[in-house]
């Protein structure tokens, strides 16, 4: 197992409204409904976070945006990569989407300016220049670990080419967490292209994932390994152990219930008939395997 990375962290004014995340994220019909079975719980760990200025303007370290006791998976994905590089992170808050009440402006415009997007996360490093998409930041990351930590790029080309394809499928657009996101009618699923004809298909590409990543891991398991690809851990191993939250959340000694995550998690297990069919013990036992070898559990979310 590896030691846990040093978190270098400040704390501002900052709560995240369990309704806020319900209002953007969930279909509004379940709202009101699971508005009711919403607890208290005390956040999975106390981390302070600097603001997003304090980001931008500090010109030392690795910077990366969450939102607190949240887990957002892109965000968590990222983290995940940097605990498997021991890449010591600075958290900062990542501005909520919408308006804010007091200013009137869009909470997110400083991020824009800053990035020309407003997704979760943005990583920061020393000097250089912001990265918001995945396949950059695991770049940045590969090359700023540690020495002696896994690589997660592999120097085979035949297997980088199964790392990228199945990450691209996995995370990249059309792809697992696009289609999940546009299961329903939602501002986040608005802001992913939602229309009742792309929900309607979502489905069956969801399935056809799962299943290729199922086949794949059977394929592996045949030669003797436990992992996506090769015989070692990659990034993909990674970001799917990460992303299968959004179909099948792992247990509170992985992923602690919190007061903040309540909604997100329900949302989670907000899937289609034919999504549930398809999640397969083997995917579980790798998502599980993963995690528990590799990244930091329990999660410290946001």
């Amino acid at each position: 197992r590896h030691k846990p990375c040093k978190v270098v962290l400040h704390r501002p004014d900052f709560t995240v409204s369990p309704a806020w995340i319900m209002a953007e994220t969930l279909p509004h019909r379940r709202v009101a409904a699971l508005s009711r079975h919403l607890q208290a719980a005390p956040v999975a760990a106390s981390v302070d976070f600097i603001s997003l200025e304090a980001a931008v303007s500090t010109k030392k370290g690795t910077r990366v945006t969450f939102i607190p006791g949240v887990p957002a998976l892109f965000a968590e994905a990222l983290k995940n990569i940097c605990y498997v590089k021991r890449i010591p992170l600075i958290r900062a808050l990542h501005p909520l989407m919408g308006v804010d009440k007091k200013t009137g402006k869009d909470r997110q415009e400083y991020l824009y300016s800053v990035t020309s997007q407003s997704s979760i996360p943005t990583m920061l490093h020393d000097e250089e220049r912001p990265r918001n998409v995945w396949i950059e930041q695991l770049a940045l990351a590969e090359r700023i670990g540690a020495p002696g930590t896994p690589k997660l790029i592999p120097d085979d080309m035949e297997e980088r080419s199964q790392v990228f394809g199945l990450c691209a499928l996995i995370l990249g657009e059309d792809g697992f967490a696009w289609n999940k996101r546009i299961l329903a009618d939602s501002p986040l699923g608005r802001k992913y292209g939602y229309s009742a004809e792309a929900s309607a298909a979502a489905p069956g590409k969801i399935v056809q994932i799962l299943k290729l990543l199922d086949k794949q891991l059977a394929l592996q398991e045949g030669g003797g390994s436990k992992f996506l690809v090769g015989t070692s851990l990659t990034a993909v191993d990674v970001y799917w152990a990460t992303m299968s939250y959004m179909v099948a959340p792992p247990g509170p000694e992985i992923l602690p219930r919190t007061r903040q995550n309540a909604a997100l998690l329900q949302m989670f297990d907000f899937n289609p008939q034919e999504v549930t069919a398809a999640i397969t013990p083997r995917l579980l036992a790798h998502r599980d395997f993963v995690l528990k070898t590799y990244c930091e559990v329990p999660a410290v979310q946001g």
